[in-house]
């Protein structure tokens, strides 16, 4: 099998991000307590929007390494492509018999749901985390598709984009759902999505692959 261009490691950006700030915030307090900021640093800890960085590159490479225990015996994975002329970056793509899937991975706290608040004779569905409205989640991943369908130059082919939450709460009877045209779920239902038949052959697979690990580069060099 030819060899497909390299990619970066999944969860590379987020685990940078991270690391930058992280060193940032070490500097500052070097800066402020002087002799004194070992102490500091060790009575102290990271703000949560610090680690919020470090976990989500750490779900990155859960969902990464589940799907490639999973359907990646039969998909080409692309981890952590920088949109070109964007400061962007793609999480996951898979590229399956299904189609293409863009996959944004969430490492999100508390309870997944999708509410209807449009009220008397109106339909308004809204994707809740927690109990927080986070419907923008799915706004992303418009840039995301376009970029694709740049890179591939081919109408014909399927492009779906998922929310993956990898480490979230579902109720009992939950089930994936669409928010914004995008299948909001979790890494076994989605792993059975990118598994469903398709029109794509084993080796048009691997031409859309190389198609597109070409056109979107690494987003942290390997």
């Amino acid at each position: 099998m030819p060899k497909l261009p390299a990619t970066s490691l999944a969860g590379a950006s987020a685990q940078l991000m991270y690391e930058k700030k992280h060193r940032g915030r070490q500097a500052d307090m070097d800066a402020k307590w002087g002799r004194l900021s070992g102490v500091v640093k060790f009575l102290s800890d990271d703000p949560q929007s610090i680690k919020a960085w470090a976990k989500g590159a750490r779900g990155e490479r859960a969902l990464a390494d589940y799907l490639r225990s999973t359907v990646g015996d039969r998909t080409v994975m692309l981890n952590d492509l920088r949109i070109p002329r964007s400061r962007a970056n793609i999480d996951h793509i898979v590229i399956a018999a299904s189609g293409i899937w863009i996959v944004d991975a969430k490492s999100y706290s508390g309870k997944v749901e999708q509410r209807d608040v449009g009220g008397w004779l109106k339909t308004d569905k809204r994707l809740y985390v927690n109990g927080r409205d986070q419907s923008r989640l799915v706004v992303g991943l418009v840039k995301q598709i376009n970029a694709v369908y740049e890179a591939i130059q081919d109408a014909d082919i399927s492009v779906k984009a998922a929310l993956c939450f990898v480490d979230s709460e579902w109720g009992r009877f939950a089930k994936p759902f669409l928010q914004g045209g995008a299948l909001v779920t979790w890494p076994e239902r989605l792993s059975q999505a990118i598994a469903e038949p398709g029109p794509l052959t084993p080796v048009e697979v691997l031409r859309v692959g190389q198609q597109l690990a070409r056109a979107l580069p690494a987003a942290v060099g390997t």
